[in-house]
């Protein structure tokens, strides 16, 4: 089952990845306005996938191991340091979809205490967490691929954190792996445009119902 499960991911988010490989990375941003910084997922080593204002995008192996998550979160983390010290007053917004959630749902984690005026917009996050009264949040392949994809939490701190999943067995293990991989790379037409999503949103969107954070 797990080779199986695997083999599903990589063919599928491959195929995904196919379409935005050849993305180009923003350059360096100007100080006015949000500085928006999107991590794509599995398979998208430029975050191409992303629309709208991007002001900067994470580039890394994009592979589906712990090292590559790893090497996303350093990366982020490297690029929204840089930013933050050339324009102090700026609002950072990071952006991430499936691995590149989980990696800006690390860096959050890890860099909360140390780095403010910042939000987070985690679309099918494999570490998500479910808040009370709605199902899911387990990762179907986190034992896979180990730590730190493995395990789901919702250790954001005061980072206002907005949560997208809709029938996607990516985020949410109990839709079922039949929904994957349609409802996976079909269900977020909108929210790839990071100009969706505002800059202090602090909210669950789970299978079309809405509730605050």
């Amino acid at each position: 089952m797990k080779k199986r499960l695997v083999a599903l991911l990589t063919g599928a988010l491959a195929t995904a990845g196919l379409l935005v490989a050849g993305a180009p990375a923003a350059s360096a941003a100007p100080c006015g306005g949000t500085y928006t910084i999107a991590v794509g997922g599995f398979n998208d080593p430029t975050s191409g996938i992303f629309s709208g204002n991007v002001s900067q995008r994470v580039g890394y192996s994009a592979a589906l191991n712990s090292a590559s998550a790893r090497e996303g979160v350093n990366e982020l983390n490297r690029l929204i340091r840089n930013q933050r010290n050339a324009c102090p007053g700026q609002h950072a917004k990071v952006v991430g979809f499936s691995e590149g959630a989980a990696v800006a749902h690390i860096w959050v984690t890890e860099n909360w205490q140390s780095f403010g005026n910042v939000n987070a917009v985690l679309i099918s996050d494999p570490k998500r967490q479910a808040p009370p009264g709605l199902n899911g949040g387990s990762v179907p392949f986190g034992g896979i691929v180990g730590y730190p994809l493995a395990g789901a939490d919702r250790y954001f701190g005061d980072v206002p954190v907005k949560s997208i999943c809709h029938w996607d067995y990516v985020c949410d293990e109990s839709a079922g792996i039949w929904t994957y991989p349609h409802n996976h790379i079909n269900n977020y037409p909108n929210d790839w445009n990071v100009d969706h999503h505002n800059d202090n949103a602090h909210e669950q969107w789970f299978n079309g119902a809405w509730q605050p954070w």
